[in-house]
């Protein structure tokens, strides 16, 4: 199996006192404002952190899902906050820290085996494959 998804962006004027706008192909995004503003200065819009926080525990919480479904259980939620860390280096920017907390309520499941299924899961969930950087996991488990 295969898919391939599709995003675009632009920027208009340059540096700081630019604007720019990003959407998915799928339109559940379209033309969202993005700049300095929205990723340094808290303005309304997006910045593709955020964007990725959200790319990192959607296909995270998926990923556990999967995995819960496939050990036999077949009831249950599954919520997962992601916060992706910029930090400024010699070398300009980068991304360096993706923390996971997620915390799932599933009839019959045991704290061991969860943590185990969520290990699992953040190792084999695509987004994190493909980010290089630290990835840390933090569960919550209700019972």
């Amino acid at each position: 199996m295969k898919t391939t998804n599709t995003g675009s962006a632009t920027y208009e004027g340059l540096g700081k006192g630019g604007k720019g706008h990003v959407s998915t192909g799928s339109g559940a995004l379209a033309a969202q404002p993005y700049g300095f503003q929205t990723r340094f200065e808290d303005a309304p819009g997006t910045n593709p952190e955020e964007l990725i926080a959200a790319a990192h525990a959607s296909c995270f919480t998926m990923a556990l899902s999967f995995k819960l479904a496939d050990a036999g259980h077949t009831d249950g939620s599954v919520v997962t906050h992601a916060e992706v860390t910029l930090e400024k280096d010699d070398a300009g920017f980068k991304v360096t820290k993706s923390a996971l907390k997620t915390k799932a309520k599933v009839p019959g499941l045991d704290q061991a085996k969860f943590e185990e299924l969520a290990k699992e899961a953040k190792e084999g969930c695509p987004i994190s494959r493909l980010l290089d950087t630290e990835i840390t996991l933090e569960t919550k488990f209700e019972g």
